[in-house]
């Protein structure tokens, strides 16, 4: 499932990545990449605040589609 519609305050694994390759790139110098751990914070019309390793992150609803958790 995407992100944006996971369930709040729960750890889970990132899955997949699909968005265009520089966006992706962007994303994993960030440190979202497949297996990495996440936890989303807060959700608001898409739009998601995760919390990645030690750190935070928002994310629109467009980023936040074509990352899928399990």
């Amino acid at each position: 499932m995407p992100i944006s519609i996971a369930p709040l305050n729960q750890e889970l694994t990132i899955i997949r990545v699909s968005n265009d390759p520089k966006i992706k790139k962007h994303l994993e110098s960030l440190g979202i990449v497949i297996n990495s751990k996440i936890t989303i914070l807060s959700s608001h019309h898409g739009n998601v605040i995760i919390a990645l390793k030690e750190g935070r992150l928002a994310l629109d609803r467009n980023i936040a589609n074509s990352i899928f958790v399990c």
